[in-house]
């Protein structure tokens, strides 16, 4: 397994980890026409664009030459009003078959550490209010509930929590 920084030539690749790790996921939550449209979101041109953002940044996990999970941190997109300088961990996904391998946990060890090394407060994400696997995760790292988001997938309106940490 390697980590590593994602560089604009992995913008097809992460386009591709997104659509199939957000549907491996979810998708079976969704009408075909509201999963198409989400998807929509996570072509290479917008990956390319992701990738160019200097406040951005993207840690993919490989194996043998195969991206198998994302992160990315960036400036805040979600509705709140923070009273510190604050992130977002915008996208975090790891395929299925490697997880319990710790590798969640390498890339949670460096969005934190990007989140501190950017100054930030404060780290916010949002998370599927049903996904109770991925809220004990986040739970282990301190992070806390602090309210409710609307999490669009094309009309679906899905209720996400939000949930901070402070740094």
């Amino acid at each position: 397994m390697m980590y590593r920084d994602a560089t604009p030539a992995d913008a097809a690749a992460i386009a591709e980890l997104a659509r199939v790790s957000f549907t491996e996921t979810f998708g079976h939550l969704y009408t075909p026409e509201n999963l198409a449209a989400f998807l929509t979101s996570h072509t290479t041109e917008d990956w390319a664009r992701v990738l160019a953002d200097p406040d951005v940044a993207v840690r993919v996990a490989e194996n043998d030459g195969a991206l198998i999970g994302y992160a990315r941190v960036g400036p805040p997109t979600l509705p709140i009003e923070p009273h510190e300088r604050a992130v977002e961990l915008r996208q975090f996904y790891l395929l299925k078959p490697w997880h319990g391998g710790g590798h969640a946990q390498t890339l949670m060890d460096w969005v934190i550490a990007t989140a501190r090394a950017n100054g930030a407060d404060a780290l916010f994400l949002s998370v599927f209010v049903d996904n109770v696997r991925a809220q004990r995760f986040y739970a282990r790292y301190g992070f806390e509930d602090v309210g409710r988001y609307a999490f669009m997938v094309g009309s679906h309106e899905d209720e996400d929590r939000l949930m901070r940490l402070a740094l």
